[in-house]
């Protein structure tokens, strides 16, 4: 099964990083966050995949060009303006029609792809969700009026469940996405939901986006770590 890789934003939030590349081709330690990602798929027997560039893709041409791997990269440049939606849809028109997973360039977390897949299997629905908790990016504060009980980093911020990527969807999705402009996230999912064909897999474990230089370094450091957070089971 093929895995489309949305790669084509500007990346504006982290500009510090993404002057002259994309925002997946920053890198976390020696490597391209893509590149952890793509391996996160890799664990699970994944490595097919469909690389929707759009800014700076001649950076992510040139990266498949010299990578040595066994993995299949396919690079389709999307178009600098097109949405997520946009981007999907594009892919899938050149893949032809098929089952396909799809996530964001810009996140990581230890999702059993395995386990996702047997769960879209048995539900039968046109498309999921990976569910994750949002990650607290202040320090959490205890109070007992005015006076400070605990303070302390937490792993997770109270509350519900965020849009984690890592979908599976089916190839009629695509009939939800109306031209390049339409974002994923307000076309086809909210559609989805209203006709009953999207379910959430919960994820509990590691999730992280880099949607700032502090997670961009949070994620350098874990980078180096022996075993990294998105690769434990």
């Amino acid at each position: 099964m093929k895995t489309i890789i949305l790669a084509g934003g500007l990346g504006t939030r982290i500009s510090e990083e993404t002057d002259n590349k994309p925002k997946p081709m920053v890198l976390l330690d020696e490597n391209p966050i893509i590149w952890h990602l793509m391996n996160i798929y890799a664990k699970h027997g994944h490595t097919d995949f469909v690389v929707a560039a759009g800014y700076k893709s001649e950076v992510i041409f040139e990266w498949v060009k010299n990578l040595k791997t066994d993995w299949k990269i396919e690079v389709i440049n999307t178009g600098l303006e097109t949405q997520t939606g946009g981007r999907i849809k594009k892919c899938m028109k050149a893949i032809g029609p098929q089952k396909v997973m799809v996530t964001y360039g810009d996140g990581l977390g230890n999702v059993n792809i395995s386990k996702l897949l047997e769960f879209h299997a048995q539900h039968g629905k046109q498309a999921t969700v990976t569910a994750v908790r949002p990650p607290a990016r202040f320090g959490q504060l205890t109070l007992d009026g005015n006076k400070v009980t605990e303070f302390g980093e937490k792993q997770h911020a109270d509350g519900g469940w965020i849009n984690g990527g890592f979908f599976v969807i089916e190839p009629q999705v695509t009939d939800l996405i109306n031209n390049d402009l339409d974002p994923f996230e307000t076309s086809a999912l909210p559609a989805l939901a209203k006709q009953d064909q999207l379910r959430a897999f919960h994820h509990e474990g590691f999730w992280q986006p880099m949607d700032t230089l502090r997670e961009k370094n949070e994620l350098s450091e874990y980078a180096r770590e022996h075993t990294q957070p998105w690769l434990v089971s």
